[in-house]
């Protein structure tokens, strides 16, 4: 019998291929983004019995209503990925108050609200996922903001696990590396902020341009076999990394 699994961030990314890999090995996905458009697109895609539902992660009121609405078709799920985030460089002197706020509520709040709203519906035999990045044992330069949020997500993922056990609740987390797909076409940030991210990490011998970026579909694979792993077995972090390019 196929899961019911609620992913974060499913618009677009790896939430949308982990989206498209489930509903085709036959589970049933709810779809949860901040943009209703793109989850609209990709429910579209999937047709029925998949669900999408507009949630911003940073905002507690609209992961209650999510979660709300959720819970009306259906009672119980099987899985939350939380797998929503915000990744953006900066040095301490230049970041805004507001790119501090956005990373900082979707990044570690956000999968905060979303486990304590989903709760009740994975009581008994339920599976938080949480997506952390290599970053955190990395510490790429101008990342510091971004590597803590995960950082400290991995922490409370461990805490929970403990505490959510005699709950029936497992927690996980994969821990990611650079991945992409064809949609991918290059960086959102402004050209110098790149430049500025690229010369840092050379600087502490961090070659971007060397370092290895696997597929999305690649990642899939390892999030199958978390999510199937058997109810008398706890996996408590799973690493990936992208195999460096060969020439």
């Amino acid at each position: 019998m196929g899961k019911i699994i609620a992913i974060t961030g499913a618009g677009d990314g790896l939430g949308r291929a982990l989206a498209r890999r489930f509903a085709k090995d036959g589970d049933t996905v709810i779809l949860l983004g901040r943009t209703k458009a793109k989850i609209d697109a990709v429910a579209a895609e999937l047709g029925a019995p998949h669900l999408a539902v507009v949630c911003d992660v940073g905002d507690p009121d609209s992961v209650r209503a999510a979660f709300a609405e959720v819970a009306k078709r259906h009672p119980k799920i099987d899985v939350l990925i939380n797998n929503a985030a915000v990744f953006e460089p900066f040095k301490l002197a230049d970041v805004r108050d507001d790119q501090i706020a956005v990373q900082l509520n979707t990044n570690l709040a956000g999968p905060i609200y979303c486990s304590r709203e989903a709760l009740p519906l994975l009581r008994g035999s339920g599976h938080i996922i949480n997506v952390s990045s290599e970053s955190v044992h990395i510490k790429m330069p101008m990342l510091w903001l971004y590597s803590g949020t995960k950082a400290g997500l991995e922490l409370i993922s461990d805490m929970w696990a403990a505490e959510l056990q005699s709950e029936g609740v497992r927690v996980t987390v994969v821990r990611a590396g650079q991945m992409m797909d064809e949609t991918k076409t290059g960086s959102s940030w402004p050209v110098e902020v790149s430049m500025q991210f690229a010369t840092e990490n050379a600087k502490a011998g961090i070659h971007l341009r060397e370092r290895g970026i696997s597929h999305y579909n690649s990642v899939t694979d390892v999030f199958r076999a978390v999510l199937d792993t058997a109810p008398d077995l706890h996996m408590g972090v799973v690493t990936l990394s992208a195999r460096p390019r060969s020439n």
